[in-house]
């Protein structure tokens, strides 16, 4: 880039960084997730508002330049490195030991019910979604992107609700925890087969080579790196060192990834699973203060403010596809995991409070939109769908949350 483009690329950043803490500062003074203030924002800044009453300004500060297109997508994709290592930070299964059978009716009720709905509304309907080739995929993607939660999203609503320890926090994060593993691989699962074609492999070598994947980071990470690193004084002494070894690992993990024909933030989330499990203390309070924050406090925004900015809600708004998706989306989390908690041995008020902590989207049905846009899967019409009804499920947990357990 030359001195003009690297130029016009920091003040997108600066501009973009800006509008995510001014509309994250007005959720969190509402008492919303953060994340929803800052997906605001990028509808704001991007062509559904500013792009449509003020293009001028709008071409201006995002102009159509491939080198600084090119730079700012390459940002947004480290960024999103990191940002899953955070996510996979919080997948912690001790819970699971604890509460067996109602983690695993939770968990099962609350993931198979609306990813049947999803691939069935798919595969009964296929010219409503516009869809001829690859309908098959296209229906996985739909129930996988209706049965998976956003684990960070839900331990903030959890953490500012102070129920994280309880019961009924437990269980969320726990069942979100094991739905969203078997979500992941499905959707890894997806991405190969959309990145190879149908013709070369066949679906049994890329569950193999999906699954062998996961269970190689995981083995190396959890038997062979964390040990050496807890027993090292090289990282107890050198914070600094570990950070970058960690980073370190988050790319190498993320090359291995792609070399196997799964998206890279697979790679990633895995690695943080990894360390999740059996860290040192003192190394993972390290971790958890120094990357964790920079992921969620400088990556994550621009991430999710350049959500805004592909979604045009002003000409790609579809009400009957949005509130299709949104009310089997609800109807099938709740219920589900409604009826899979009470079904574990919880009363019907606690259940229903499960069912709907799972129903927040958030964060990471937007990632998989976002992916699944850039492999040409969807198109943009179900994409700014899966966006909203993202935002209105996280919303709709927050609030009825908090009146479920007064």
């Amino acid at each position: 880039m030359n001195p003009d483009q690297f130029q016009s690329f920091f003040i997108q950043i600066a501009v973009m960084l800006a509008v995510a803490w001014l509309f994250g500062y007005l959720m969190k003074r509402l008492a919303q997730p953060i994340v929803l203030g800052e997906i605001i924002g990028g509808i704001v800044l991007g062509p559904t508002l500013l792009g449509s009453f003020c293009p001028d300004v709008y071409a201006m500060l995002f102009p159509d330049d491939k080198a600084i297109v090119t730079g700012m997508a390459a940002l947004l994709k480290i960024g999103l490195l990191f940002f899953m290592f955070a996510a996979g930070l919080e997948v912690n299964l001790v819970h699971f030991r604890q509460s067996k059978k109602l983690i695993a009716m939770t968990s099962f009720c609350g993931g198979m019910l609306p990813f049947a709905l999803g691939f069935v509304m798919v595969m009964l309907f296929p010219t409503f979604w516009g869809q001829t080739d690859r309908l098959f995929l296209f229906a996985l993607f739909m129930g996988t992107a209706l049965s998976i939660s956003a684990l960070p999203v839900i331990a903030r609503i959890l953490m500012e609700m102070d129920l994280i320890g309880s019961r009924i926090g437990m269980t969320v994060m726990t069942s979100a925890m094991v739905t969203d593993w078997f979500g992941w691989i499905l959707f890894a699962f997806l991405l190969r087969q959309l990145g190879h074609g149908d013709a070369e492999e066949g679906v049994v070598t890329t569950l193999v080579l999906v699954l062998g994947y996961t269970v190689v980071v995981l083995g190396i990470g959890r038997w062979i790196v964390l040990p050496v690193m807890n027993n090292s004084r090289l990282f107890k002494d050198w914070p600094g060192g570990l950070l970058s070894f960690v980073a370190l690992l988050i790319m190498l993990a993320a090359v291995g990834a792609e070399k196997v024909g799964i998206h890279a933030f697979f790679g990633a989330f895995l690695v943080g699973m990894a360390f999740s499990q059996g860290h040192d203390p003192e190394q993972e309070k390290t971790i958890n203060s120094m990357i964790q924050p920079f992921a969620l406090t400088f990556f994550a925004p621009l991430y999710f403010v350049s959500v805004g900015l592909k979604a045009n809600f002003s000409s790609q708004l579809d009400v009957t596809l949005c509130s299709l998706i949104f009310f089997v989306a609800c109807f099938g989390k709740i219920v589900g995991a409604g009826l899979g908690a009470r079904f574990g041995g919880m009363q019907w008020r606690e259940a229903l409070a499960v069912g709907v902590g799972l129903n927040a989207r958030g964060a990471v049905e937007i990632i998989l939109a976002s992916i699944a846009l850039e492999y040409h899967l969807i198109d943009q019409r179900i994409f700014v769908a899966l966006v909203l009804m993202a935002f209105l499920t996280t919303l709709l947990s927050s609030v009825v949350l908090k009146y479920l357990l007064k």
